[in-house]
């Protein structure tokens, strides 16, 4: 019996990161839109119902695994903790959806700079968060998780960034301001999808020690 429910639970740390590696492609396929406007925009759209696929099926096994086999506290609370982080990989693919929606509204103008850098430096360092916040989980790992939580000060900065580069384009009249609110909408997006690769190290965190005690009132 005990063989077979650590199966399960083996099953439930192989769809994580399933999920998560899912996470990853569509944030690596929304700053690549932001690049090129021809890039298929179709593709993170499939994505993104692949990923809500993935978590109706996480939540499915969390929950047979908690009706019928009974887990004991630690296991309950990572059992737990799986469900919460399945909602926040959810958002992500949202939300990568939503930039690529944004990139037919951005003119070249506002691609222009140093915001588009910035916007790949952004879309790299959540994709390492959310790899790392999976990965945390999987190996339980607190130190690695500790460290996705200190990782979202360089997202928030990359975001002043871009935010600032916006405010010198359009106060010196090199493109329209309503198009640059969307550039700035993008970076925003990512800035949120950092926000929920801390989320999910914070519910790892949980699932190890049994508190929050790093988050932030």
């Amino acid at each position: 019996m005990r063989r077979h429910y650590d199966e399960e639970l083996e099953n439930l740390h192989n769809l994580l990161v399933e999920m998560g590696n899912m996470c990853q492609e569509a944030i690596f396929m929304a700053a690549r839109v932001l690049q090129d406007e021809n890039a298929p925009k179709e593709a993170i759209d499939k994505k993104e119902k692949e990923i809500d696929k993935k978590e109706r099926e996480i939540e499915q096994l969390c929950m047979h695994l908690i009706l019928r086999q009974q887990p004991i506290a630690s296991d309950l609370r990572r059992i737990g903790a799986a469900l919460k982080m399945i909602t926040d990989m959810e958002r992500i693919g949202d939300q990568a959806s939503d930039i690529a929606d944004l990139a037919r509204f951005i003119s070249g103008k506002e691609k222009q700079g140093e915001s588009q850098g910035h916007l790949w430096d952004m879309a790299q360092a959540t994709v390492k968060m959310v790899t790392d916040s999976v990965t945390s989980f999987v190996n339980d790992d607190y130190d690695l998780a500790l460290q996705v939580m200190k990782s979202d000060d360089r997202v928030d900065s990359l975001f002043e960034k871009i935010k600032c580069d916006i405010i010198d384009m359009i106060r010196n009249n090199q493109v329209e301001a309503e198009s640059s609110l969307d550039l700035l909408m993008a970076a925003k997006y990512f800035e949120r999808i950092g926000d929920h690769a801390v989320n999910i190290a914070e519910w790892v965190e949980y699932s190890i020690t049994g508190g929050h005690e790093n988050k932030e009132d």
